[in-house]
């Protein structure tokens, strides 16, 4: 998974595009749709503000949230879906067909948001508007500019909160709210600031102690005092009024229900998040069968594992053995960075068989931080960071950290999205954009590459690839059965505990995360299946003129797409007779 749950733009959705379709007056349909794109795009920019993981030169301007600003932009995306809706598709070029299959994406999964007032719910299992400004006190600051623009943010937090508690009362009085069971423990973040024990030691003065040695002393100086005084008069205020609505209000009057269906309109709602996190018009139901069938092909090949290290007794004996013997667990924290290390570098040394581009981006490991640790995934990449969960380390297995690794780092998220950043051929709207199937779907597919790549090492090593496909693909199944079947948390946990190798602790917060992100956990498996018949599909119809490199790097350059455009793409690619988007990297 990406580290960008939270603050990432996580669209999807649109019809698909035949490449094949004549081009009549491209240039002049071209012009109208590129308008369209630019103008609104350039608006969403300025509504949002810069993401953490943005340029570190722009002001950390946070946004308005107000149930004013928030209907204007529902208009605003409303009008850009009539203008599109007028844009003579089968008259735009090639490239832009394909632009036009992820903008509409984006647009229709932004208003779906404003209509079902996603606002009003500002936080699932494991991200949370103040968890998203907190990751910015853990970025150094570079200049004066930097730490003036930061000092400016900390002092609009007051109205910032003010206006995402007004959007969550609403919810709480209508019953949209994330299930009371998943919001166990979410106040800590927000009582770590509220409660710092003097301001230098709050989380949000972190950047103030180590000031780059370009700022002059007794500029750093009066920076650390505005600081101080912005912590006091508005952060520490902000979080203290935080904490009492959350705790007084939000959390006890919070839905005990779990499933999306009974959400206000809740079966549309749940129907849109599918179309959202899959890019696809599929039913509950259908993902659902999806999910069982392929958890029963995993199952099979698990058997095969088992026999080859001649284990005695069934798959629940097999689980509970990998799940208690200590060979398989780090004992300290250092212990599993040093692994996750060590299986990223390894995937550097291998990484020219099956890429013929790679990004400039490197990225760093780090441990995921200890305020969210405890109900954070176990591990989660992006941009220029793997962050690795050293958290309970009797629920860090040795045996998954292959597979987790080459998810979150390279070739998955740490590298995917890099490329597609680095993309100039690319719209800033898709560069900037990430999209669940597409990025989930590589990523998990990155695990199974890693099959063909020899880096799992033992049988072991093997089990746990197959312990996390099974882990995605019975999110089909538990997903839909929670959202839209009556499934009740116990018996989700159950399922995740007989099909895969996950630890309890695990199951856990993995399940609270489905609960209160209804769909997202669809985007995986769904997404990996898109890319496998991709390439199935290139190495039938090519035969010993596929090339491995040049079928990533052509679904790679796409940046991130609805899964019908990959599709298109190894069309295309079959049409070229192999050759990928870089000839001279053949």
């Amino acid at each position: 998974m990406t580290i960008f749950g939270g603050r990432g733009w996580l669209f999807a959705g649109a019809a698909f595009i035949s490449l094949a379709a004549p081009v009549v007056h491209a240039q002049s349909a071209d012009q109208a749709f590129e308008a369209v794109y630019s103008s609104e795009y350039d608006w969403r920019q300025k509504q949002f503000g810069p993401s953490e993981d943005g340029p570190k030169d722009q002001p950390l301007v946070l946004p308005d949230v107000s149930a004013k600003a928030q209907a204007a932009r529902l208009a605003r995306w409303e009008q850009v879906e009539k203008q599109l809706a007028a844009i003579r598709v089968d008259q735009l070029s090639p490239a832009q067909k394909i632009n036009f299959a992820v903008y509409k994406g984006q647009i229709d999964a932004l208003a779906a948001e404003q209509r079902y007032h996603e606002y009003e719910k500002p936080l699932n299992a494991d991200t949370s508007f103040w968890g998203d400004l907190a990751g910015w006190a853990r970025d150094p600051l570079r200049d004066e500019a930097g730490a003036r623009h930061y000092i400016a943010m900390l002092r609009d937090i007051p109205r910032y909160y003010g206006e995402q508690i007004a959007n969550m009362r609403v919810g709480l009085k209508r019953g949209f709210t994330p299930a009371q069971i998943t919001l166990q423990g979410r106040d800590i973040g927000v009582e770590q600031v509220a409660n710092a024990k003097s301001v230098e030691e709050n989380p949000f003065y972190a950047p103030f102690k180590a000031l780059p040695a370009t700022i002059p002393v007794d500029v750093q100086a009066a920076l650390k005092s505005e600081a101080q005084a912005a912590i006091a008069q508005a952060v520490v205020p902000a979080h203290k009024t935080l904490l009492t609505f959350l705790r007084q209000d939000y959390m006890p009057g919070a839905r005990k229900d779990l499933a999306a269906y009974k959400l206000p309109d809740g079966k549309a709602y749940y129907q849109s998040k599918i179309r959202e996190f899959v890019t696809l018009d599929k039913s509950p139901e259908q993902i659902h069968q999806i999910g069982l069938t392929e958890m029963a092909r995993i199952r099979s090949q698990m058997a095969q594992v088992m026999q080859q290290v001649d284990f005695k007794g069934d798959l629940p004996a097999f689980l509970t053995f990998l799940r208690t013997d200590p060979q398989f667990y780090p004992k300290t924290p250092q212990d599993l960075l040093n692994r996750a290390a060590w299986i990223a570098k390894t995937f550097d040394g291998k990484a020219s068989e099956y890429f013929g581009r790679m990004p400039r981006m490197r990225f760093a490991i780090k441990p995921v931080p200890d305020d969210i640790a405890p109900f954070y995934t176990g591990g989660r990449g992006g941009p220029g960071i793997y962050l690795v969960n050293t958290y309970n380390l009797p629920s860090r297995p040795y045996y998954s950290q292959i597979a987790l690794t080459l998810h979150e780092s390279a070739p998955g998220h740490a590298m995917q999205m890099p490329l597609a950043a680095e993309n100039k051929d690319l719209p800033a709207f898709r560069r900037d954009t990430y999209l669940s199937a597409y990025g989930e779907g590589w990523a998990l597919y990155c695990e199974a590459l890693g099959e063909d790549m020899g880096m799992y090492e033992t049988p072991y090593d093997r089990f746990g690839m197959l312990s996390y496909q099974a882990w995605r693909a019975s999110r089909l199944v538990v997903d839909t059965g929670i959202h839209a079947m009556g499934w009740t948390r116990k018996q989700a946990q159950d399922y995740l505990h007989d099909n895969t190798a996950l630890s309890d602790h695990e199951i856990e917060t993995e399940v609270d995360r489905y609960i209160a992100w209804p769909g997202q956990a669809l985007s995986y498996y769904m997404g990996e299946l898109a890319f496998v018949d991709a390439r199935k599909k290139a190495e039938k119809a090519l035969g010993p003129k596929f090339n491995i490199r040049a079928f990533h790097d052509a679904v790679l350059a796409l940046g991130a797409v609805p899964l019908p455009v990959i599709d298109q793409r190894v069309d295309q690619l079959i049409a070229d007779g192999g050759k990928g988007p870089y000839p001279d990297e053949e």
